[in-house]
This record gives structure tokens, C-alpha cells and sequence, in this order.
């Protein structure tokens, strides 16, 4: 039996959804004293059928207690699961490689919230699972909320009917400027030789088209356009509607010396957002949300289809590592 390895545990912080807990988390079992890495990652390779059960079930899950100490031993748990790499090419934030397939996460400034997004939700080809790792615990805040899309489509369809079928009927634009290298001081401070991962203006066309993206080349920089993409996507594989953009968080944070939130996004038509109703999403994304304070050691596996996922302010010393999946 699957079962028979991880354990599934309660903590305080769970919510229960359509009689689900949400995240689900892992623990291994108290009756293997001295538990390796090893045999974590050879458990997750022979009952990864139960894991990606768990997974669809849940949306998320959390690894807690496993001997999971440093970047190579993330980047050991994420091969064992065996899904592709995906490239790093179109998203905002900046990161930097450490190991393998191991990025730092958002490397903003600690003060900085990162509103909720589904990673990368603003250009075509997007990561279907995500992971984090906590190397580095908190000194206070730091967490990483998570929630359910189709919790968040279903609310704002009963509240903003008008709202969501225009979003469904005409999508959103993303329009944001860079700059040549990366800009540490901002959540969306990836300049475009990082973001294109070339030197090479043809070959960021090249590498922009592919995505669907216009650029246009400025002084100092480049304004990429990309849209009109979906903000409301069907889950197949659970058949329902869900709530995928990075609307709030374009709206309320992509903010630098170079960007203004507001004209950072537009319906597909190019009409403006209605900021009281973008607000709004936002505090019923913070009502719906689970925040579990980080512990060292903690890997949380995302389903990004189903679930938005922030980034809470907080005291250093705090590294989260990521690792993006096709």
C-alpha cells in the first residue's frame, strides 16, 4: 500500500474544500528512525501513482519531516519525480540558478509582498507543477499562502457576473518594461537578457514570438505586449472552470522605477480593469487563502493549473529555493 510510507498528518493551519484537506501534507513514518534521502526519493519513484492521486485531489502538498537539507537534496526530490524541466523564458522575477534544476524564488526585497499568481499564467507555455524548498527558515513572516482557482472563479462569478464574462470573453493584455540586466530592488525586475536568457536582440524576437509576445525596443530597454491571453481556463483533468491570470497581482505589484501596476494590464479589448473589482479579488483571495508558516526542510509541490500561490513580507534570514516543471 501507498499509504504504508507517507503519512498523511493534520496541522492547524489545513482547510477543508468539497471534503478535502488543503495542502494535504506528507510525513514519513515514525517507524523508520533513521529515514535517508535515499530511500525518500526511491519511496517517491515507486509510489508516485499515489502521489499524483494525492496531487489532483488536493491541488497541493507539503513534505514535511523528510531529511531534505540543502539544494542538491531538493534538486534529488524534484528528478525523482520525474517530470520535464521547464525553461525559465518569459517570466517576471528575478532569480538565479543555484543547482540542477534549482532557482532561487523571488529574490524582491524581504519587505515586498508578492501578490497571488499562478506562475507565469501571462505568456503561453507555463509550468504545470511547481516546487518550493525552504533551505532557510523565516526569521518571522515569509510564508507562501496558496488557494484553490476554482474556489476564487466561483466566488467572483457570483459577486462580479459582468466582470468575469468579460474576462472570458476578451482575456488580458500584460504590458511591462525592462531593462537590459536584472533589477534586485524590484518583484518583476528581470531585465530582458534574462528574460529571453540571450544577449542577443534577434534572437529575444526570435524567442518573444514563439511565446506570442510583441516587443517593442526603447530607450534603455524593451516593452514587451503579451495578449490577449485567457484569464478563465477549463481544468480538464477535473472538469471544471478556473481562475488563471496574474491579474492582482500585475494590477496591485508590478510596480518599479520602470512600471506602473495600472497600465501593467488591461482586458483583451484594451479597455481598463475597474480597480475596485480588482481589489476585491484581491481580499477574497486573502479570505480563501492557507498560509503554513515555512519549517527547514519543507517541500511544497504546487499543481499551478489549480492553484495561486503569494508571497508573504517577512524578517530575514529566509531562502525558499523553486523548481518549475512542464
Amino acid at each position: 500500500m501507498a499509504e504504508s510510507f507517507f503519512s498523511e498528518t493534520r496541522i492547524p493551519q489545513q482547510e477543508r474544500y468539497d471534503s478535502k484537506l488543503f495542502p494535504a501534507v506528507l510525513s514519513p513514518p515514525s517507524a523508520i528512525p533513521a529515514l535517508s534521502l535515499p530511500l525518500f526519493t526511491q519511496k517517491i519513484k515507486t509510489q508516485k501513482p499515489y502521489l499524483d492521486s494525492l496531487l489532483h485531489e488536493s491541488g497541493a502538498v507539503l513534505f514535511r519531516g523528510f531529511p531534505v537539507n540543502s539544494a542538491g537534496d531538493f534538486n534529488d526530490v524534484v528528478e525523482a519525480f520525474g517530470f520535464d524541466e521547464l525553461p525559465y523564458v518569459g517570466g517576471a522575477a528575478p532569480r538565479t540558478n543555484v543547482v540542477g534544476r534549482v532557482f532561487t524564488a523571488n529574490e524582491s526585497p524581504p519587505d515586498q509582498k508578492i501578490t497571488f499568481h499562478h506562475e507565469m499564467a501571462q505568456v503561453p507555455e507555463f509550468p504545470s507543477k511547481l516546487f518550493f524548498f525552504c533551505e532557510v527558515e523565516p526569521g518571522n513572516g515569509g510564508e507562501t499562502p496558496v488557494v484553490l482557482s476554482h474556489v476564487i472563479y466561483e466566488r467572483m462569478k457570483e459577486k462580479h457576473p459582468e466582470f468575469v464574462r468579460r474576462l472570458e470573453e476578451h482575456g488580458l493584455v500584460y504590458i511591462r518594461l525592462l531593462g537590459e540586466e536584472d533589477d534586485p530592488s524590484s518583484s518583476i525586475g528581470r531585465g530582458w537578457k534574462s528574460t529571453f536568457l540571450t544577449q542577443d536582440k534577434n534572437v529575444a524576437e526570435e524567442r518573444a514570438a514563439k511565446l506570442g509576445m510583441k516587443l517593442e525596443w526603447i530607450k534603455d530597454g524593451l516593452k514587451t505586449i503579451m495578449g490577449p491571453i485567457p484569464g478563465i481556463k477549463h481544468d480538464e483533468s477535473r472538469n471544471r472552470k478556473v481562475w488563471f491570470n496574474s491579474m492582482v497581482a500585475a494590477y496591485t505589484g508590478w510596480k518599479d522605477a520602470r512600471n506602473d501596476p495600472k497600465k501593467a494590464i488591461t482586458f483583451g479589448d484594451g479597455q481598463p480593469l475597474p480597480e475596485d473589482i480588482v481589489h476585491d479579488c484581491l481580499g477574497i483571495l486573502e479570505e480563501e487563502c492557507v498560509a503554513i508558516p515555512w519549517q527547514k526542510g519543507d517541500v511544497l509541490l504546487i499543481d499551478n493549473l489549480a492553484v495561486l500561490h503569494s508571497r508573504r513580507s517577512f524578517d530575514p534570514p529566509r531562502r525558499v529555493l523553486a523548481s518549475l516543471c512542464k
